[in-house]
């Protein structure tokens, strides 16, 4: 009998026939919605997608922007194409947006423009919360309210009561509808991508918890410009706390005071606060600013010296001194610098 009986029926073939041209208009109805044109004036243009847009939302606001001339055979092509809900948020730049098909591909596979961010070594929570509402808009206190909200910063892994000094210094890419918490989360993820376990178990065998390692390289990051000094000042530190000396770093005391940075005054070394390592011995209660990646490994392979002291040259760099009588006599050079260049500042 075959494999297809049906046909040695006398309306088999015909049955057939009609089948196949009912799919073939189908699918050439289909192909006709897929690729309808849309009769825009546009060479470029960008269309932003909020959250949680619905496919109706979506259409009206590209109608509205007049990228479509034909709203629904739009909203039936990504029907058809089956992306009704894969149109993903953000703001995307579309070329030639011609017809349904270039539309929804460019809507479904371009990836969004997203919004650069730098963070620079050195910078404390409030200055990078400042940078984030400048860039993205973000809320600048609700940002420094998260940073320091125990329960984010315990979900987030890291050892401490804030995220101060965790906030990995780099430059980020963000969405503009991007939440505070996805924003500190990607940054967070930067910090623990660049501190290895090789190097949190060096602080151990140092003696330091991750914590203790974050804020000393937090001082370095404060008080070295260049590279090839931080390895230097990280071995003073170490020496101070060797000895049991106090670290009379002023990066604690930029910390404490309200207008830093200026120039510090022997008022601001009394202020009583446990950051201010002029009154309180050891390391302060956690970091005055969030290192880079530098300033961290000189915390843990500080140089081999018996340097205690050191003192601004007036160019960048320090003059390093292992007795204070030493130290007395650099502090007296600047000085000097420091009048003169007043001077020639009128």
């Amino acid at each position: 009998m075959g494999l297809f009986p049906f046909l040695n029926h006398p309306l088999g073939k015909p049955a057939l026939v009609l089948l196949g041209t009912i799919a073939v208009s189908i699918f050439a109805f289909h192909g006709t919605i897929v690729f309808w044109p849309q009769d825009n004036p546009f060479e470029t243009t960008q269309v932003e997608i909020s959250k949680g847009a619905s496919l109706a939302v979506i259409g009206s606001k590209l109608k509205e922007q007049k990228i479509l001339t034909n709203e629904r055979t739009f909203l039936m092509a990504v029907k058809i194409l089956g992306h009704e809900t894969n149109i993903p948020a953000g703001k995307f730049t579309l070329r030639y947006p011609k017809n349904n098909y270039q539309i929804i591909r460019q809507l479904i596979e371009g990836k969004p423009i997203l919004k650069k961010v730098t963070l620079l070594e050195g910078w404390t929570m409030d200055k990078i919360s400042e940078a984030l509402e400048a860039k993205l808009g973000l809320n600048k206190k609700g940002v420094l309210a998260l940073c320091k909200n125990r329960s984010f910063v315990s979900k987030t892994g890291i050892p401490s009561k804030s995220l101060e000094g965790f906030l990995f210094p780099d430059t980020y890419f963000f969405q503009e509808d991007v939440s505070p918490e996805d924003v500190l989360i990607q940054i967070i993820k930067e910090y623990q991508k660049n501190i290895s376990d090789d190097l949190r178990k060096r602080a151990d065998e140092m003696g330091f918890s991750e914590l203790e390692m974050i804020t000393l390289a937090s001082i370095i990051e404060g008080e070295a410009i260049y590279d090839t000094e931080r390895s230097i000042i990280s071995a003073v530190y170490h020496n101070r706390l060797k000895l049991g000396m106090k670290l009379q770093a002023d990066p604690t005391i930029q910390y404490i005071i309200k207008d830093s940075p200026r120039r510090l005054l022997n008022r601001d070394l009394k202020i009583n606060s446990p950051y201010n390592t002029y009154l309180y011995d050891g390391l302060p209660p956690g970091p005055v600013n969030n290192p880079g990646k530098a300033s961290i490994l000189a915390a843990l392979y500080p140089d081999k010296n018996d340097y205690l002291f050191f003192v601004a040259r007036g160019d960048g760099y320090h003059t390093f001194s292992k007795t204070r009588e030493e130290h007395n006599r650099a502090k007296k050079a600047f000085q000097k610098v420091r009048r003169k260049y007043q001077k020639k500042r009128g």
